[in-house]
């Protein structure tokens, strides 16, 4: 908190001086209570979310963060013009810049946060290596030191002994960081390393550390008020990462004793207390429980703020800490103290980025069609199940921010039971229009190794071949996916008149539809690749099950309805509950064993000759007009192609039903067009 009488002054309008779904987090405590709430946006936020929920919003530039949301005089301005009194920073941004808070005490306004002199002291990491020294928290064994020179930097290393890690010294998020693993290499990656840390910090400085071979990264939550009181609300896992990014956070950390837990929860005050810090803040070690260590931990670094991951802390202590954060800032002591702080079951945490793991986690864009999560399909209870979400439907996620769309958090009474709830929910969550990591969060929930608490900070390297396998479905995924889309196209053939049908209906005789299905990268393979699969669908009348039959098998099949998105799926006797829907022509059936993902399309062809020609052809899919291939009135022969369509990257060529001529086109090449709609109107030869 920023040590100024504002410090101490109750406000009763905060602007939070963030995006996204942290913003709207905030904004939340804060309506609740009872104050005022202010957003800053730039112009590709203008309708954003937390624009939307806020009591008033103040614009701050253009869409580039640098000219809108890091820019300190801007926000400042927000905050006198709108009468706020105090401003959140949430996370990211202007969360540690001590820059901010200075210039927030010149002008009288609360800063929700430590003071300037705290993130200053944990902002240099050699500094700060050197003041938790001073204060007993242990260290792992490294060079903090301030001489730079290159022979004395491997002479380090070399004592230290490899592998070993090279850090900048006033970085973060992984930038300028690399492992060492022998002296031959170590002078390439210095340099690397300088090049990384002067592009992204402006500062060249390094210091060199063990690198630990199989740690997990365990943070605790501290947190003191300006009356000297400190408190720490337990620990949290945040183990499985990807280039040092946190993917899946718990709270309580697995294995942790009494005593352990006491320790770490002391030194992490210890730290906080040293460099005279308020507000909320983490303490992160790294646990060693490898080669036969009994729970060696070591100080890596703190971090000065509210961390994306607090709602796992909330979770399991019953507490609201952006609450007790705004409680801090007006001068008020802790709500609790540390005996009065206990631990309820277990929290996950994973989350939700717009970015495609297939494609090397590469960021998405896009318009969200469909952000929902359905719970009362999936059997979940909303007390154990939250969603910190800064987008809705109909959003656009753009290129300028972070790609992070939301954080699932679910509690169990024990972490089997949380972790079955996560799997459950990440089922739950429907996102289409923008590619996501939900499949990849629900492998990583699943897997064997993550079940059995085998974690360390290199959990998704180790498990890559695993996490990446290519799909692999078996005869219940195909038969679940077909059942779909054969009540999907014996829905769309209903008619009170089976005359006016062209489903392939025969008097006294079963229904039969053929459809083919594959994974959507391989829309384009024809029927006869080892990458389709055909199913011929069998139905006497729609009361009856389908019977399929699926490379020579066959399977008596019944699909029912459930609530939301939840469907039942009878396959000769066994009934299976997952969340189905369909996006385009792709079903999506997901439970908590995993996702399945189908592209679906009929292939039967009917034959009219000998029945009379259709006078309407119809789309067959979601899809764009490509080029219409004849002119309006123009003879035809029956099977000369009339227009093509493209969907999924794949071409479907309509031809012509019988002899005759198109009396009229209903779209024109570039049109977007859905499954169903009349694409023209077709007449036979007389």
């Amino acid at each position: 908190m920023s040590q100024t009488d504002s410090r101490t002054t109750p406000f009763d309008t905060l602007l939070v001086a963030n995006r996204g779904e942290i913003a709207c987090r905030v904004m939340r405590t804060a309506r609740a209570m009872g104050l005022r709430t202010v957003a800053v946006y730039s112009d590709a936020d203008a309708n954003a979310r937390h624009v939307r929920e806020a009591d008033e919003a103040v614009r701050l530039g253009p869409a580039a963060a640098r000219e809108s949301y890091l820019k300190v005089e801007a926000v400042v301005e927000a905050a006198k013009r709108t009468g706020a009194g105090a401003i959140h920073p949430g996370y990211g941004f202007l969360s540690e810049n001590g820059a901010f808070v200075e210039a927030l005490d010149a002008a009288g306004i609360t800063f929700v946060g430590p003071p300037a002199s705290a993130i200053a002291a944990m902002g240099d990491k050699s500094a700060a290596k050197a003041r938790m020294a001073n204060a007993g928290v242990p260290l792992v064994p490294g060079y903090h030191g301030d001489d730079q020179d290159d022979a004395l930097l491997r002479r380090e290393a070399d004592n230290i002994g490899y592998p070993v890690l090279l850090k900048a010294s006033a970085g973060g998020g992984g930038k300028g960081m690399r492992v060492v693993e022998s002296g031959e290499n170590f002078q390439a990656a210095l340099d690397g390393c300088r090049r990384e840390s002067q592009a992204a910090f402006g500062d060249t400085r390094m210091l060199i550390e063990k690198y630990l071979t199989q740690p997990r990264h365990v943070e605790v939550q501290v947190f003191c008020d300006s009356h000297g009181n400190g408190v720490y609300l337990f620990e949290r896992d945040c183990s499985v990462q990807r280039r040092h990014q946190k993917v899946l956070e718990e709270a309580p950390a697995p294995g942790m004793t009494a005593e352990l837990r006491r320790e770490m929860g002391d030194a992490a005050v210890r730290a906080a207390k040293e460099i005279g810090y308020v507000g909320a803040g983490t303490v992160e070690f790294l646990l060693d429980f490898s080669q036969g260590q009994d729970g060696s931990f070591y100080f890596m670094e703190m971090n000065t703020r509210l961390q994306v991951e607090h709602p796992v802390t909330e979770m399991i202590t019953g507490q609201d800490l952006v609450e007790w954060q705004l409680r801090v800032a007006m001068g008020e002591p802790l709500p609790l103290q540390q005996d009065e702080l206990t631990i309820t079951g277990h929290s996950f945490e994973a989350r939700l980025y717009a970015e495609d793991p297939e494609q090397d986690f590469l960021p998405a864009t896009g318009t969200l069609t469909r952000f929902a999560m359905d719970l009362k399909g999936a059997g979940l209870d909303p007390r154990q199940v939250r969603l910190d979400s800064g987008v809705e439907t109909g959003d656009v996620v753009s290129m300028h921010y972070d790609p992070m769309l939301a954080k699932l958090i679910v509690h169990g009474d024990d972490r089997d039971q949380a972790l079955a709830t996560l799997n459950r929910a990440l089922a739950a969550l429907d996102v289409q229009g923008v590619v996501t990591n939900r499949a990849f969060l629900q492998r990583l929930a699943t897997h064997p190794a993550f079940k059995a608490c085998e974690l360390d900070t290199r959990f998704i390297e180790k498990n890559e071949a695993t996490l990446f396998a290519p799909k692999q479905y078996g005869i219940e995924e195909y038969a679940g996916a077909a059942l779909i889309g054969l009540n999907q196209l014996a829905r769309e053939c209903e008619s009170d008149s089976p005359w006016d049908r062209h489903d392939g209906f025969r008097l006294n005789a079963p229904h039969t539809i053929r459809i083919s299905l594959c994974d959507p990268a391989h829309v384009q393979d024809d029927e006869t690749s080892e990458n389709v699969v055909i199913v011929e669908g069998t139905r006497a009348s729609g009361a009856d099950p389908w019977d399929l039959t699926i490379g020579g098998e066959t399977l008596t099949a019944r699909l029912q309805h459930l609530e939301g998105d939840a469907v039942a799926v009878t396959l000769n006797g066994h009934r299976r509950r997952l969340q189905a829907r369909r996006d385009g022509n792709v079903v999506v059936m997901v439970d908590p064993r995993g996702e399945t993902r189908l592209f679906w399309r009929r292939i039967d062809a009917i034959d009219h000759g000998h029945h009379e020609a259709e006078s309407t052809l119809t789309a067959p899919m979601h899809g764009t007009v490509v080029a219409l291939l004849v002119e309006a009135g123009q003879k035809v022969e029956k099977g000369m192609p009339l227009m093509v369509m493209e969907a999924m990257k794949m071409e479907h060529t309509m031809t012509a039903p019988a002899d005759g001529h198109v009396e009229s086109f209903h779209f024109n090449a570039g049109d977007t067009v859905g499954q169903g709609d009349v694409l023209l109107e077709f007449a036979p030869a007389e």
